[in-house]
């Protein structure tokens, strides 16, 4: 069942970015609500990116499940200032950097020859809408953000979560804005790479890689195991 939804998914996304003219998204995996033992039997699928919203579990999957060579665990929940260097040294992703913060105590960590928050990759986390509701960079102070950020911290790319929808279309314009906010930096000759981009749930992930997603980040979308439920 979880093998077949993976190719499923995967075939989606690969007409996706033939329609976009992309490389197709990577799938990361959401396993938040998943206990360990589900998480082999996505490996066993195929996927080899997971990711996690609590920096507690996240450290403890990253270093106790074994059997999952070349697995990578990413970062996508809410980032705390006091955590970011924890987190950065369990996740080999973080997409929700939002806070000069954060980043300052990332920078610092850098400065001081700390070499796994040096390999961890960054991505800015955009609030697309302007939801007060919601964590993030508004769009509109993007630019400034990056130009406060210290030398060291590096930024590979942008992330955004649009509202909750029945209608996946309904998400394609928040999609579009953050491409077109990666474009317009890239274009100015911004000095962090912003290749990725980190974009769609299991609500509308089909949409997001039609406007250029490089991953999506998918949880019931993906599988529905024994086991499933708050862990």
């Amino acid at each position: 069942m979880v093998a077949a939804r993976v190719r499923a998914v995967r075939d989606g996304l690969a007409a996706a970015a033939r329609e976009a003219g992309t490389p197709p998204a990577t799938i990361i995996a959401i396993t938040k609500y998943l206990h360990d033992d589900a998480i082999p039997v996505l490996y066993a699928a195929g996927l080899r990116h997971f990711g996690e919203a609590r920096v507690e579990q996240l450290t403890r999957r990253a270093t106790g499940i074994d059997g999952l060579d070349g697995a990578c665990w990413e970062m996508v929940g809410r980032l705390q200032s006091r955590q970011a260097v924890a987190t950065s040294h369990a996740a080999a992703r973080i997409h929700s950097l939002a806070s000069t913060s954060a980043a300052r105590r990332l920078a610092r960590a850098i400065d001081a020859g700390d070499q796994q928050v040096a390999e961890c990759s960054l991505l800015v986390q955009v609030n697309v809408d302007g939801d007060p509701a919601k964590a993030g960079v508004p769009s509109s102070g993007l630019a400034g953000f990056l130009e406060e950020l210290p030398p060291a911290i590096r930024i590979d790319g942008l992330m955004t979560m649009p509202a909750a929808t029945t209608d996946p279309e309904s998400s394609r314009p928040a999609f579009a804005r953050l491409r077109e906010l990666r474009d317009e930096l890239q274009a100015g000759g911004s000095p962090h790479p912003l290749d990725e981009l980190s974009m769609g749930t299991s609500q509308d992930w089909f949409a997001a890689a039609r406007e250029g997603a490089t991953c999506v980040r998918i949880g019931t979308g993906l599988y529905t195991l024994p086991g499933a439920g708050p862990a």
